[in-house]
C-alpha cells in the first residue's frame, strides 16, 4: 500500500512496486488518516508512507498502524534523512527510512527483504 499527498508520487511509486513480478499494491492513501483506514480494510502486507503529509503525516501514522497491525512493515519516505527523523522513525514502529533522493532500487530491495522477514 502506498500512502502519499501528492497523486504523482503514489502512481509512481505503484508502478514502480508493480514492476515487480507479483506484486500488487492494493491500495492508495492521501494522508495518514486515510492510510490508517485503508490499511484495516485492505490488510496490506507493506506500507510505504510519505513522511510530510497534511491531516496526519507518515510518523504520526505510523504510530498508530504499528499499534493495530504490528505485523505489517512500514517504510517511510522522505526528502530528509537525517539521524533525528530516523530515531523518531523507529520509535514510532517504522522498519525502514528511504530517502526520496536514493535510487528507487534502494526502496525496491529493502522493502523485498521485509516482506522475505515477515
Amino acid at each position: 500500500m502506498v500512502v502519499d499527498d501528492n497523486p504523482a508520487i503514489r502512481r509512481a511509486l505503484k508502478n514502480i512496486l508493480e514492476f515487480n513480478e507479483g506484486w500488487v499494491v492494493c491500495g492508495e492513501a492521501v494522508d495518514g488518516r486515510d492510510g490508517i483506514e485503508k490499511a484495516q480494510r485492505l490488510n496490506p502486507d507493506l506500507i510505504v508512507l510519505d513522511a510530510s503529509m497534511p491531516v496526519m503525516n507518515g510518523l504520526e501514522a505510523a504510530r498508530v498502524l504499528h499499534q493495530i497491525m504490528p505485523q505489517v512493515p512500514l517504510i517511510l519516505c522522505s526528502l530528509h534523512t537525517d539521524d533525528a527523523l530516523r530515531k523518531e522513525a523507529i520509535n514510532a514502529g517504522v522498519n525502514a527510512v528511504i530517502s526520496k533522493a536514493q535510487n528507487i532500487q534502494t526502496l525496491i530491495h529493502r522493502a523485498q527483504e521485509l516482506l522475505d522477514n515477515n
